[in-house]
């Protein structure tokens, strides 16, 4: 008889739940931050779901959240016309970076000393963190709202999804459009693996996959219903998908069969993101919940215990 799957239900948010990512893995584990409607982003040890902290100064929903490789930084994008950088270990304000309008998406380059941004004034900007006056470096170009912007290809290029049904992959240096992909609909999730070679998008029901480097398509798989994010497995072995249906489903990645779906949620599910190390994969949905699932139901998963930097020096 098969394990029912049942996850751990992370309290805190009380609006929708509708970013979350993974920090890489530190001496601490690794981290999960979330962005919520309510305007507080939320930093949680990303194996046991724990509350650590909530980021507060935005006065907006708050629409992207993210952390840098070793979860020393945050970085946010909200509804109030700013993105902010904040530590991470202290939970204070670092930086406020004023935009046109609402921003939707953050992303740190691999060595944190920069961030990118987008959102509603279509227009990708490159912040310099070490010199927070100077003029952003500009990528205008989209002609709806910018939706998810992630770099790629050791931070020399950049993957942009806009509302208006197209991703473009930019050249960082020379700010141009290398290759643009169009669609019948506008993209509603992407996500770049870890290993920086397969770029995972979600449009209607269609869950696609890319690779990062040239765009070009090695495969879909279509689901039951609307999907509004998908991720892939470390190891390459099962992709997990949410959508309209408040349901999760996992298929096996290279036969793109079917595995299992089950329901969660009380609502639509707008977010999923596998943790580094693959042993499990967290969701948020329109029900205001944040949700932590194993990848092998059953299986035993040692919890780090550690104490932070920032904790052994008071």
């Amino acid at each position: 008889m098969a394990m029912r799957q049942t996850p751990l239900t992370c309290s805190g948010p009380t609006r929708p739940v509708v970013d979350l990512a993974f920090s890489g893995i530190t001496p601490c584990g690794y981290f999960l931050i979330s962005a919520c409607k309510d305007g507080k982003p939320m930093l949680r040890q990303g194996d046991t779901g724990d509350w650590i902290g909530t980021f507060l100064g935005h006065k907006g929903a708050v629409w992207g959240a993210t952390l840098n490789t070793d979860a020393t930084k945050a970085a946010t994008a909200a509804a109030d016309f700013t993105a902010k950088v904040w530590d991470a270990m202290t939970g204070e304000e670092v930086l406020t970076l004023e935009h046109k309008h609402i921003v939707k998406s953050v992303s740190f380059t691999q060595d944190s000393n920069c961030l990118l941004t987008g959102g509603n004034d279509k227009v990708l900007r490159i912040y310099d963190l070490g010199k927070p006056e100077a003029k952003p470096q500009e990528f205008p170009g989209h002609t709806k709202a910018i939706k998810k912007a992630l770099w790629c290809n050791g931070d020399k290029q950049i993957l942009s999804a806009a509302e208006d049904k197209t991703i473009c992959l930019w050249d960082r240096n020379s700010a141009d459009a290398v290759k643009t992909l169009s669609f019948d609909t506008s993209v509603s999730s992407m996500e770049v693996v870890a290993d920086g070679e397969i770029l995972v998008i979600t449009y209607g029901k269609t869950i696609a996959f890319y690779n990062a480097l040239s765009l070009d398509l090695i495969k879909t798989v279509e689901a039951p219903t609307s999907i509004n994010s998908a991720s892939l497995h470390p190891k390459k072995e099962f992709l997990v998908a949410g959508g309209d249906d408040f349901k999760l489903y996992k298929y096996d990645y290279s036969t793109l069969e079917e595995l299992e779906s089950y329901k969660g949620h009380f609502g639509p599910v707008h977010c999923v993101r596998f943790s580094p190390d693959g042993e499990l994969y967290a969701s948020g949905s329109e029900d205001g919940t944040l949700r932590l699932w194993q990848t092998e139901v059953g299986k035993t998963y040692g919890l780090w215990k550690c104490v932070r930097p920032d904790e052994l020096a008071s």
